[in-house]
């Protein structure tokens, strides 16, 4: 499929997990990629790994929970591409806890990177996305949107992608821009297996573990994710807008 040739994307926490994922995905099928995360050197191993394909993409540092930041980050974006024709906000962290354990600097940077940097990008985006009339956002959610234990900080961050992304698709749709959130269930990424081994376990018996709970017995692989990252993102959901969609192995 070629469905990103011409286009133009920026993937926010493309350094590694379903942000590099995502990049590949989208540089496959035609985009030039700006692929962000705290520092372009960050970025260098996928930039290599797409360009040595075949593809294009550029390696861009910023803190997306800082304004400032995100609006020169976003600038040089668009003096490199001259468009941005879609945007994945990708970029995130956790810091887990109960909530009677969890410090207000653990709830505050998890709500500043997931939920807070996705605001800013988009409304540094948006802006040239209004002025071409078209464009295409998806964010990352998740399924612990739904709640979930020792993660207070990140499903409040992840419900709120959620109502970012409905009301974006309200304001931003007569513009010909679309809106869509991703929500994901178990992924095994570097995040997941730290996870693991903060519980003490290994990533692989962390996954089967949670495999245990899910309707396919196993996790998901960040391929499956950027696929429906690349879905939302290209005309093939020219009439999808304002929408969560949860990939989750159909676990509840």
């Amino acid at each position: 499929m070629e469905r990103f040739v011409g286009k133009f994307a920026v993937v926010t926490g493309a350094a590694r997990g379903i942000g590099a994922a995502t990049a590949r995905r989208l540089a496959a099928e035609g985009a030039v990629v700006a692929c962000v995360d705290l520092t372009a050197d960050r970025c260098a191993t996928i930039v290599d790994e797409i360009t040595v394909t075949g593809g294009r993409a550029v390696a861009f540092g910023g803190d997306v929970s800082d304004s400032a930041q995100v609006e020169s980050l976003v600038s040089g974006v668009v003096a490199e591409f001259g468009r941005i024709d879609v945007l994945v906000n990708n970029a995130g962290l956790t810091r887990d806890n109960l909530v009677f354990r969890m410090s207000e600097d653990d709830w505050d940077k998890v709500l500043d990177v997931n939920l807070k940097g996705a605001f800013l990008m988009s409304r540094a985006v948006q802006k040239h996305m209004v002025d071409q009339r078209s464009g295409a956002i998806v964010n990352l959610s998740s399924r612990s949107a739904l709640g979930n234990r020792g993660q207070a900080n990140y499903s409040a961050a992840k419900a709120g992608i959620q109502g970012l992304t409905a009301t974006l698709a309200i304001e931003l749709g007569q513009f010909g821009v679309r809106v869509n959130a991703v929500a994901p269930g178990y992924v095994a990424t570097p995040m997941t297996e730290a996870t693991a081994v903060r519980l003490g376990m290994s990533p692989e018996e962390h996954q089967a573990v949670a495999s245990q709970f899910v309707p396919l017995r196993r996790v998901a692989q960040p391929t499956e994710i950027a696929s429906v990252v690349a879905f939302f993102a290209s005309d093939d959901a020219s009439y999808v807008t304002g929408q969560t969609l949860y990939v989750n192995g159909g676990s509840q």
